[in-house]
């Protein structure tokens, strides 16, 4: 796909979303005049869900939640629901776990049963989650109160996770529940929001198509583990424009499954612009992986800040397990101002036990273009591939960083640098 196309196409979700919006005025149906209570103590998922439901029933609107600070267990939107916060509206998710049932999703990789997220899409067209207010995971309380962790497997795999310190029920397999979660949906539009302490990752896209996230400020106190600001998974036609992150792992992570479940559903996640953004505090800025096996191509990052704290701006990570192509990918038009590295590539990334076996086709990453990256680092970064798929076709152009440690490399070839 060359330049132009591509550009394009990651600009078709907020053309195609506002003229279908726009279409007509929409009937609001505020959550308040169904019985939800503003006063931050009142579970009203009852109340809410019934809003929307009477919303779905009447022919679409949106749901609307008023001033005040209502508390609620898991939501999920209906086709022709959209979700509109008020300036001054909280919508604030319980830390109670039987509030959010066990949905069909995909979790870290691989298709399972797993813990709904507090505001849940699954199979809907045009839907637009909107306004000026805020969605607030109680993501410190989770982290303080809540004795379920993320059940057999452990702790994720972001640096610093939490260990499981109250073992799980038996074969209990919860999670904490992701802030926002739409899936298998098309013509998407979240903006304006404030997105604050998810207990997990923050907005979530799974096998969907032509969705636009702008204008948001998502953040997460930094002792939240896993706390990703937006995650793309198997996803096309994407696009990130205006958001600020500060959050406690990946500011935005592209993702295409793992492993063997990865591989057979064998879904890219392709077709993505990110842009004109503001990244803080976090484990990394925008990274691709880890979750590889389906695929990553054909993604733009430009035009962006990275601020001290964050790990690495530009991040690539895999395993041998995972398989997968992930190319044409270009970061351009990026300032650094005191970030770990600028970069990090790492095909053997977090090789800790249980370790899957090989992928029968190793990950491969090539065709990566870094252009006008300027700023201020502690190291320049690390290029780490595999002895039988070394990291390919990596150009840098124009790029001035200033650094206290040289790029430390192996596994790599064909890698071309342009400076100034």
């Amino acid at each position: 796909m060359n330049k132009s196309i591509l550009i394009i196409a990651a600009l078709l979700p907020a053309f195609s979303v506002t003229a279908q919006t726009g279409a007509k005025a929409t009937k609001r149906f505020v959550i308040s005049e169904f019985g939800a209570v503003a006063d931050g103590k009142t579970v009203n998922t009852k109340a809410i869900q019934a809003t929307i439901d009477k919303c779905a029933a009447s022919g679409g609107g949106a749901a609307v939640v008023p001033q005040g600070t209502f508390l609620s267990g898991a939501i999920f939107l209906k086709q022709g629901v959209n979700l509109y916060v008020e300036k001054d509206g909280v919508l604030k998710g319980t830390t109670n776990i039987d509030d959010y049932p066990t949905i069909h999703t995909r979790w870290e990789g691989t298709e399972e049963p797993w813990t709904s997220a507090f505001v849940n899409a699954d199979g809907v067209t045009d839907l637009e989650i909107s306004g000026g207010g805020t969605i607030d995971g109680s993501g410190e309380e989770w982290v303080r109160n809540n004795p379920y962790r993320r059940g057999p497997r452990g702790a994720g795999d972001a640096p610093g996770a939490e260990p499981d310190t109250v073992p799980p029920r038996p074969m209990q397999r919860h999670g904490r529940p992701r802030l926002i979660g739409i899936q298998n949906s098309k013509r998407v539009r979240v903006t304006g929001l404030n997105l604050h302490n998810p207990a997990v990752w923050c907005l979530f896209f799974l096998y969907s198509e032509d969705v636009l996230a702008e204008n948001l400020k998502i953040t997460a106190e930094h002792n939240i583990p896993s706390s990703d600001g937006i995650d793309i998974d198997s996803c096309k036609r994407v696009h990130v424009n205006k958001v600020y992150i500060d959050d406690n792992d990946d500011c935005i992570s592209i993702k295409s499954g793992k492993d063997a479940d990865g591989l057979r559903v064998n879904r890219p996640a392709e077709d993505i612009l990110i842009e004109n953004s503001h990244f803080a505090y976090g484990q990394g800025g925008v990274a691709m992986g880890s979750e590889t096996s389906g695929g990553i191509r054909n993604v733009k990052v430009r035009n962006c800040v990275f601020d001290s704290g964050n790990w690495a701006p530009i991040r690539f990570k895999s395993q041998p397990s995972r398989g997968g192509v992930v190319e044409n990918i270009t970061y351009r038009d990026l300032k650094l101002h005191g970030t770990k590295q600028a970069f990090e590539f790492n095909l053997e990334w977090r090789m800790v036990p249980p370790i899957a076996p090989p992928a029968n086709v190793l990950p491969i990453v090539r065709n990566v273009k870094i252009i006008n990256v300027t700023g201020d680092v502690h190291s320049v970064g690390v290029i780490h591939g595999l002895a039988d798929s070394p990291i390919r076709d990596i150009q840098f152009e124009n790029c001035q960083i200033t650094a206290k440690k040289k790029v430390s490399s192996w596994n790599m070839r064909e890698t071309s640098i342009w400076p100034a």
